[in-house]
C-alpha cells in the first residue's frame, strides 16, 4: 500500500522480536508490558547483574545497576534509581528517586524513596526509608525500622522497632529497640541531634526538639525532653515499687 502511493519502505532492525509486538486488548495490553520488562532486565543480565528471574522483576524509569549486584524477585524500581556494585537485594523491594551505593543488603520488602544509601549499609527486613533521608556507609537500620528527613551517620546502628524522623545521628550511634523521636508537636517539625557515640536505650522517647551530647547514655524507657550533656547518663522514668501482695 505504501509503495502504491509512492511512499518508501525499508526495513527496521530490532534487538529483540518481542520489540514488534502490538496490544489491541487490556491483555494483550499486559503482555507487552512483560515483554518490555524482560527486555530491560536482559540489558542488565547482559551488563553483569545477576536476577534472580527476568519475569518477576519492574523497572518504571531509569535503573542503572553496578556489576555484580543481585536482585532477588518482585522487586519493583519507579523513577530514576542507581545501585552499585556488588550490592544484594532481597525480595519484594521497592525503590523510588534513590541512590544506592556499593556493597549494600537490602533484605526483603525493604521500602525506599527519595534518599541516599552509602556503601555497605545493611537495611531490612522490612525497613522503611522516606523522603529526604541520607545514610552514611556502614550504618544499618533493621526491622521495621523507619526513617524520615533524617541523617544517619556511619556505623550508626537501629536494628529494630524504631522511628527517626527529623533526626541527625552522628557516628556509632546505638538505638535500642523500640526507641521513637516524638518529633511533631501537633503544628510543627522539630529536630533531634544524636552526636557521636551516643547510646540510646530501648523505649526511649526523645521529645524533640533535643539534643544527646557525644557519648551520653540514656537508660531504658526514658522520656528524654532536655538536653543530654556529652558522656551523661540520662534517666527519666517512674522509680519503680514492689508491693507484696495479699493474699
Amino acid at each position: 500500500m505504501s509503495k502504491k502511493h509512492g511512499i518508501k519502505v525499508q526495513p527496521l532492525l530490532l534487538e529483540d522480536p518481542d520489540e514488534a509486538l502490538g496490544a489491541n486488548t487490556p491483555l494483550e495490553l499486559q503482555d507487552l508490558e512483560r515483554a518490555c520488562q524482560r527486555i530491560r532486565a536482559k540489558k542488565l543480565v547482559n551488563s553483569g547483574v545477576n536476577i534472580a528471574d527476568i519475569d518477576r522483576i519492574d523497572s518504571r524509569g531509569s535503573l542503572a545497576v553496578g556489576r555484580g549486584s543481585f536482585i532477588d524477585v518482585n522487586n519493583v524500581f519507579e523513577g530514576h534509581v542507581e545501585i552499585g556494585k556488588n550490592t544484594k537485594i532481597g525480595p519484594n523491594c521497592y525503590i523510588k528517586d534513590s541512590v544506592i551505593g556499593n556493597g549494600v543488603t537490602l533484605k526483603a520488602s525493604t521500602v525506599i524513596e527519595d534518599s541516599l544509601v552509602g556503601d555497605l549499609c545493611k537495611l531490612g527486613p522490612f525497613a522503611r526509608i522516606r523522603g529526604g533521608t541520607e545514610i552514611e556507609g556502614n550504618a544499618e537500620l533493621g526491622n521495621f525500622v523507619e526513617a524520615n528527613r533524617s541523617k544517619i551517620g556511619t556505623e550508626s546502628k537501629a536494628k529494630h522497632l524504631t522511628y527517626l524522623g527529623d533526626s541527625n545521628l552522628g557516628r556509632k550511634v546505638n538505638i535500642g529497640a523500640g526507641t521513637i523521636t516524638c518529633n511533631y508537636d501537633g503544628k510543627n517539625k522539630h529536630k533531634t541531634k544524636l552526636d557521636d557515640g551516643s547510646f540510646i536505650g530501648s523505649n526511649t522517647s526523645l521529645v524533640a526538639p533535643v539534643k544527646v551530647g557525644k557519648e551520653a547514655y540514656t537508660g531504658a524507657g526514658s522520656v528524654i525532653t532536655k538536653n543530654v550533656p556529652p558522656g551523661s547518663l540520662a534517666i527519666g522514668r517512674s522509680r519503680q515499687s514492689n508491693i507484696k501482695r495479699k493474699k
